[in-house]
């Protein structure tokens, strides 16, 4: 399998039509995946609160009222996806400092000990901080999580990682150094997961295939991201000018997110976010996965399949056959 180089990439990214990278992008999805396979999961979003210092000037999910959910809360939730036959939840909020270790670890633990789901949760920012506030090593922070219950962990907030996006996006968030050491340390501990880039900003071509390529150096070493999800930034805030992706440039970054990841097995397209149309383009473009049906998203707007049912037909009527998969893969 030819692995391409960074600066190859820019040169595809800047020349290459978007036809001709997703035309290569899905011979090399057929030959990992096959032709007819596309799979889904079914995991419940679980923002455990609002609260969040960080300030990401695109985020409008701090400006809700002022939250922390109660076990009693994140119970009745999950036992209510349950129902619509949820086997995961996701769990994940902001970087607040006021919530006690025992919250994370009692809840966890009641997730997947008492009500047998997989629980993927926090980002590498809430765990930096969360081992911050409790003064503990990050490594001995997973270890406990990871007994309680914690079993992935997504590689959010990441965005794009340079310097001077990140200053742009969130200052107060982790630096991509800072980032890609989180993940590391969390593969280590054999917390895998996946990572992402969102593009709509005031990113450059040159910082688009910098960020692919800082999480391709991770895959690398650690071998634990199991997917990769490309995003578009949505209007959230005033505060935080956004552009029009159109729907060209963003199947043209999933098929070349398909082409450079010689090294993660599955792309992701998120159907709640990008919508249903796009979503089947990208089957046809380099993805073989629509991510999770969605039960419930505060952060986003969701434009996604709303139920197993859903989330079948959607992909046998793109030409596919569903396959259910557990969170981790």
């Amino acid at each position: 399998m030819e692995i391409l180089s960074a600066k190859e990439a820019l040169k595809l990214w800047k020349n290459a039509s978007w036809g001709e990278l997703a035309a290569e992008a899905h011979k090399r999805r057929v030959e990992i995946h096959g032709k007819k396979n596309v799979s889904y999961t079914v995991f419940r979003i679980i923002n455990y609160t609002s609260v969040c210092k960080i300030a990401c000037s695109f985020c409008s999910f701090k400006n809700t009222k002022p939250y922390v959910l109660s076990q009693k809360e994140i119970i009745s939730t999950a036992l209510a996806a349950k129902k619509q036959g949820a086997d995961a939840i996701f769990f994940q909020g902001g970087v607040n400092p006021a919530i006690p270790l025992d919250y994370y670890i009692n809840i966890i633990n009641t997730l997947n000990k008492k009500l047998k789901f997989k629980v993927r949760g926090f980002s590498p920012v809430e765990l930096f901080h969360i081992a911050k506030n409790n003064k503990m090593p990050l490594p001995e922070l997973l270890q406990k999580l990871k007994r309680a219950g914690l079993s992935s962990v997504p590689g959010a907030g990441a965005e794009i990682m340079t310097n001077r996006m990140r200053k742009i996006l969130a200052p107060n968030k982790l630096s991509a150094k800072d980032w890609m050491s989180v993940m590391e340390q969390c593969h280590k501990a054999g917390l895998l997961g996946s990572a992402n880039i969102v593009i709509g900003s005031s990113e450059t071509p040159k910082e688009i295939i910098q960020h692919l390529n800082y999480v391709r150096e991770v895959q690398n070493k650690t071998g634990g991201f199991q997917s990769f999800i490309p995003w578009v930034f949505q209007p959230q805030t005033n505060n935080f000018p956004i552009r029009h992706v159109r729907s060209e440039e963003y199947i043209k970054l999933v098929a070349l997110c398909r082409l450079f990841f010689h090294n993660i097995p599955n792309i992701e397209v998120s159907v709640l976010g990008m919508g249903k149309v796009l979503g089947e383009l990208a089957l046809y473009a380099g993805a073989n996965d629509i991510s999770s049906v969605v039960l419930e998203e505060r952060v986003m707007r969701s434009q996604g399949v709303g139920s197993i049912e859903e989330a079948e037909k959607f992909i046998k009527n793109a030409g596919f056959k569903p396959i259910r998969r557990g969170v981790n893969y």
